[in-house]
């Protein structure tokens, strides 16, 4: 028995030797706050963060900490089973109503995280009979793990290639399309209307993953369209949580039928409450503030780009995690992103930008880019 134990221990200690080996080594930084500004907790260090999605900084917003006080003297810390079972609280439901609402769509469901979500929705979508899954190369982890629950036959076209697209849609019976709108890596855009009317076309649903999707594209209204929309509170509305809008059919087929909806306990009424005064503000005057002023931060840093995410591809590992500890003994937090999140070869750094971030931090880190040989154009 002692072997056996032995055994399995000498196996994970020689993974993670050869991890350590290969360079790709990962720990965790743990940060006294959440605020832009902020202090690294092992060492005190002040410095400012590029790292977090909380695009419009309402993480920090008191109106959200109000929200989640009030939630837990009510209900408590927390749900006690999954909604099926006893689990769900008045304020799930209402949160799902403004979303769905948000969203132009019928319905919404909520899950745990944005990961259980697209996990949830394509392995339940797999479960409706033979499909064909078209999946752009560059999707997130959580599609494609979706996708390979769903033991549906996955077919990845390449980056934004609408052409290859079709071709696969084309030889298809019955086939579902899934895509990031943002993708979290390039900060590029989907060309979703264009998705929407292959999927017209062709008779296939489309699922577009809205998470980074702050400042759009918004999901397409096509007549004779079949749509889905992934999203999260986790990071636009500054809580934690993911969902799915859409139909209500397709809404009950999830309730009865994903598995990370049916067997995981109901969020916390905290985070629910939260996110619910995260999405009330951003549908208010003041949301509309914080957009514009995120559209301004993003043209003061990187003119043209689409989005909040900017990535700076250095090429090689080393290169990547020089320049980000560089940055970091400047006081600017800015994670070098490396294989296997993005392909070998294109190690870069993944800068993600606030409305809550000042002009003089977009300055600063500017020009700390530009002496390290990494200017932004």
């Amino acid at each position: 028995m002692s072997d056996a134990r032995g055994g399995w221990r000498a196996l994970v200690e020689a993974r993670n030797a050869e991890i350590r080996d290969e360079g790709r080594w990962r720990s965790i930084r743990t940060l006294e706050d959440g605020a832009a500004e902020t202090r690294i907790a092992a060492t005190g260090q002040a410095v400012i963060s590029f790292a977090s999605n909380d695009y419009l900084g309402l993480s920090q917003h008191p109106a959200l900490a109000e929200a989640a006080a009030q939630a837990l003297r009510r209900f408590g810390t927390g749900t006690g089973s999954s909604r099926l079972v006893t689990g769900a609280r008045p304020i799930h439901a209402e949160l799902e109503r403004e979303l769905a609402d948000w969203k132009d769509a019928e319905a919404a469901l909520l899950f745990p995280t944005g990961f259980a979500a697209n996990v949830g929705l394509l392995s339940a979508l797999g479960r409706l009979g033979e499909l064909c899954i078209a999946s752009d190369e560059l999707n997130h982890a959580s599609i494609i793990d979706g996708a390979r629950l769903a033991r549906a036959r996955i077919a990845v076209y390449r980056h934004r290639d609408l052409v290859e697209l079709e071709r696969i849609l084309a030889a298809s019976e019955r086939a579902v399309v899934v895509s990031d709108s943002v993708f979290s890596m390039d900060g590029d855009l989907a060309p979703v209307a264009e998705l929407a009317e292959l999927c017209v076309r062709h008779g296939a649903l489309l699922v577009l993953d809205e998470a980074h999707a702050v400042l759009g594209p918004r999901a397409p209204q096509q007549a004779g369209l079949e749509l889905l929309v992934v999203g999260t509170l986790s990071k636009t509305l500054g809580s934690i949580g993911g969902f799915v809008a859409g139909p209500q059919p397709y809404i009950d087929w999830l309730v009865n039928s994903a598995r990370s909806f049916i067997f995981t306990t109901a969020s916390s009424p905290a985070d629910v409450a939260a996110a619910l005064a995260g999405l009330r503000i951003l549908r208010s005057a003041e949301g509309e503030a914080l957009e514009t002023r995120l559209r301004r931060n993003v043209a003061r840093l990187s003119p043209g780009s689409a989005s909040p995410i900017v990535p700076i591809v250095l090429g090689e590992e080393a290169r990547a995690m020089a320049v980000s500890k560089a940055l970091l003994e400047r006081g600017l937090l800015v994670p070098a992103i490396r294989p296997p999140t993005v392909p070998v070869g294109s190690s870069r750094l993944r800068v993600a930008l606030s409305a809550a971030h000042t002009e003089a931090q977009l300055d600063l880190l500017a020009t700390a880019l530009a002496e390290l040989g990494c200017p932004l154009s």
